[in-house]
This record gives C-alpha cells, sequence and structure tokens, in this order.
C-alpha cells in the first residue's frame, strides 16, 4: 500500500534524492532558479519507508491554463510497477482537482545509447502507456530539454572509480594531444565561486562572452549573467564557474624557452651519436612545429595586448546526486583552434567530477531533428542537425556514451487546453529565441 503526500521537509527530501542519484533539476535548491514556477514537492511511502520523491512545478500560460511539469520524472525504482501505478493515478486525481490541463514528465531512462536499443527503456515506455501517459514526440513542445545526453561514465563495471588518466586513455588521440598542448600554449585556468563571482563581476562578463560567441556560431540559446549567477548562488557549494585565459605574455615565455632549448639542441647536434642525434632532432623538429602555431596564434589575437588576459573558453556546471553535469559553456572565436581550448577545458571540468566522486560527467546536450514515432510508439533514431554534427563528433571524442531517452510523457486533464498549449508555446518559444538574437 502506497501513500503520496506533499513534503514539508526539504532535507529530508534532498537527502532522498541525492542518495538515489536524482539530478540537481528535481532538488528543493531548484526552485530559488525557476521562479517563475509554483514548486511542490511530492514524496511516496510504503508504510513508514520513503520510496518516491518528485519536484512538481506548476505555470500558469495563457488560454493552456495550469501546466504541471516533473523535471526528470519521479525518482523512484521504474521497475515497481505497483508504484508507477499507485502515483500514477494518485497525480490523476491531483491533476483532475486541481483543474490542471496537464501534468508532464522526462524521466531519464534510455530508450538508446550509442545506437544500441535498451530493453529496459522500451519496457518503461510501454508501462507508463498503458497506465494512460501520452508520449510527447513533438521536439518543439519540450518543456526542459532535448531528449538525448552525452555520459562519460566515472565508474568500471564492478564500481570502482576511475581516474582521469584511466578516462583519458579512452579518449580520442586528438583529446589527449590537445589536453598536454594546453599549458605549453599559454592557457591558464581558473575555478570561480559564487563568492568569486560577486567580488569580480568581470568573471561572468568574461564567461558570458565565450557563450556569445559559442552560441553565434550553433544557434544555442544564450542565458544571461543574471540567470548563470543565480544558478551558482542557488547550488553554493556543489557548483562552479570554470574559465580559461589565454595570455600572449606567457605563450611568448614559453616559445622563448623552446627555442632555447632548440638552439641548445642545434649546438649539441654535430659530433652527436645516433641516439642521441635523433632525439636532439625531434626537439628541433618540434620548436619548428610549435613556432608555426605560435606565429598563427600572434597573429589572431593581434587586436590584443600582451597585458591583455584573453577569456577563451568557459563552463558552468553543477554538481549534485553522483552527477557532474555540464550546463553551459563554450569558446571564443579567436584562436579557438590554435590553443585547443574546448578539449584543455572539458578534460578540466571532467577531473573536478572525479574528484567530487561523481559517478557519471554529463557533458551536456546537442540539437537533434524532430524524429518520427515507431510503431512500437517511441521516438526513432535522434540525429543531431547540421551544424550540431561537429559538437557531437567532439563530446564523441571525450568517449562520452549518447542516450537517446525516452521523452516527455503527459497526463491531459484538459484535452482543448492542453491543445493550445502544445501548438502555441513552440511559436512563442521561436519569438523568443529571435528576440533574443536581435538584442545581443
Amino acid at each position: 500500500m502506497y501513500t503520496f503526500r506533499i513534503e514539508s521537509d526539504l532535507a529530508a527530501y534532498d537527502a532522498f534524492l541525492a542518495s538515489r542519484g536524482g539530478q540537481y533539476i528535481q532538488c528543493s535548491r531548484w526552485q530559488t532558479v525557476k521562479t517563475t514556477w509554483k514548486c511542490s514537492y511530492y514524496c511516496g511511502f510504503a508504510g513508514e519507508k520513503r520510496v518516491l520523491a518528485a519536484l512538481v512545478m506548476e505555470r500558469v500560460l495563457p488560454a493552456a491554463g495550469k501546466i504541471w511539469y516533473c523535471s526528470g520524472g519521479p525518482v523512484c525504482d521504474y521497475g515497481d510497477t505497483a508504484l508507477l501505478q499507485a502515483f500514477t493515478d494518485f497525480m490523476r486525481g491531483e491533476v483532475k482537482a486541481h483543474g490542471v490541463t496537464a501534468f508532464i514528465m522526462d524521466p531519464p531512462v534510455s530508450l538508446r545509447v550509442n545506437g544500441e536499443e535498451q530493453d529496459y527503456g522500451h519496457a518503461l515506455h510501454r508501462t507508463l502507456t498503458e497506465m494512460g501517459y501520452v508520449l510527447n514526440g513533438n521536439l518543439a513542445n519540450y518543456t526542459y530539454k532535448q531528449p538525448v545526453q552525452l555520459f562519460i561514465p566515472l565508474r568500471d563495471e564492478a564500481g570502482a572509480p576511475l581516474t582521469a588518466s584511466q578516462i583519458l586513455k579512452k579518449c580520442d588521440k586528438g583529446v589527449r594531444y590537445s589536453i598536454r598542448l594546453g599549458e605549453s600554449r599559454g592557457l591558464t585556468a581558473r575555478t570561480c565561486t559564487y563568492a568569486d563571482v560577486v567580488r569580480e563581476p568581470k568573471l561572468m562578463e568574461d564567461f558570458i562572452s565565450v557563450m556569445r560567441d559559442t552560441s553565434e556560431r550553433d544557434n544555442f540559446v544564450e542565458r544571461d549573467g543574471a540567470y548563470c549567477t543565480k544558478l551558482l548562488q542557488a547550488f553554493d557549494g556543489c557548483s562552479d564557474l570554470k574559465l580559461i585565459y589565454y595570455s600572449k605574455t606567457k605563450d611568448r615565455a614559453l616559445e622563448e624557452e623552446r627555442q632555447k632549448k632548440k638552439a641548445e639542441a642545434l649546438a649539441a647536434l654535430p659530433g652527436a651519436h645516433e641516439k642521441k642525434a635523433r632525439q636532439l632532432q625531434e626537439i628541433i623538429d618540434s620548436a619548428d612545429k610549435q613556432h608555426e602555431h605560435f606565429e598563427k596564434r600572434m597573429a589572431q589575437a593581434d587586436d590584443y595586448t600582451d597585458d591583455d588576459e584573453i577569456c577563451v573558453a568557459g563552463g558552468l556546471s553543477i554538481y549534485y546526486g553522483g552527477m557532474g553535469s555540464c550546463l553551459f559553456g563554450g569558446t571564443k572565436n579567436v584562436i579557438r583552434n590554435e590553443t585547443r581550448s574546448s578539449h584543455y577545458l572539458n578534460y578540466l571540468r571532467l577531473c573536478e567530477s572525479i574528484e567530487r566522486g561523481c559517478n557519471i560527467h554529463d557533458l551536456g546536450y546537442v540539437i537533434v531533428h524532430s524524429p518520427e514515432l515507431q510503431a512500437d510508439g517511441t521516438l526513432g533514431p535522434l540525429e543531431p542537425m547540421e551544424n550540431f554534427k561537429g559538437i557531437y563528433d567532439f563530446k564523441k571524442s571525450f568517449s562520452a556514451d549518447y542516450h537517446e531517452f525516452i521523452g516527455e510523457y503527459v497526463l491531459i486533464g484538459s484535452r482543448v487546453k492542453y491543445y493550445a498549449y502544445a501548438t502555441l508555446m513552440p511559436k512563442a518559444k521561436k519569438m523568443k529565441i529571435n528576440l533574443i538574437k536581435k538584442l545581443r
């Protein structure tokens, strides 16, 4: 026998959530970020034992009435069909009692991983649809995010934590090479907390500058500094802003050191035995190759002075429930390819997740084409849009697994109002995106 109620003990709610691998978007801190939504914290019990937690957010929309959104779905054992049925029956009653247009949830249960079908995902889809949920197959209507995610497992099959070097060995050769180059090309990393951003507002300005460049290239919706600062504040203690800076002065000093070693190698080359000669020649050849790239960086950064600290990459991450989530991030166009700053940034973020004891490192999502519904009612393969294939390849190069979630499920309270929501919201979102671009 299961019972459900709105929880007032948010500390107990969050403790259950974190222990069950819940995401940051499901915890009570999220209400201080999503202030336009009214939050309720539903919990389920089997006797005295807590078995379910669900953040349900309410928003009143013009012509659509009340929309209830359960971000990430309820946190529970999805294999417990009786629990899911009881929660569904309870929420159906809540929707009716409160005059709600629709109850929407998007459980992060994979339908495919790296293109391979997941039986568990298909089984859950059948279970939910038999209980009366309708799958929203139109990506334009999705409340929160695309139903794809790229995850890097931070533990082996036995559950033992992996080291950064072990994970790095699985990455593409180009990633390993780029990370080694990072510090040799004038890059410096800085990890910032909420207190740092309050003390130095320029840190957030630097972050938004790289976000803007990325958004212009790849059509992501850019978040403003106030929203990102609010996230850091809400998740203070389990979030950070990682910034990568490029310095022409530091780069020049490193180049001078390489040229000094080259001169020493040239001087020692005459008369050196064969093995030593090969080693010296490698130093000379490497210095020559590095010099070509150095000259390109100097040309690309010609508009900046030697005293400038150029923010070339940045990322905002939240660590919660055993997952390190990369929310926002990007790179500045200037010297982006010559410094490989994006590889360097993402590797450092990965290391931070490992240091915090996370089980999974979430690299984020890519924008995908709207799929067709399959004969069994699930979403078809989710292919990245053309200008996101590069980002997809980049994230996959870190040995990330590509998860395609089932999608967004809906319990419909009013079919007329839900139709208004499903047709008007995509248009409103498109207008908002276009307005943001014009205001830039």
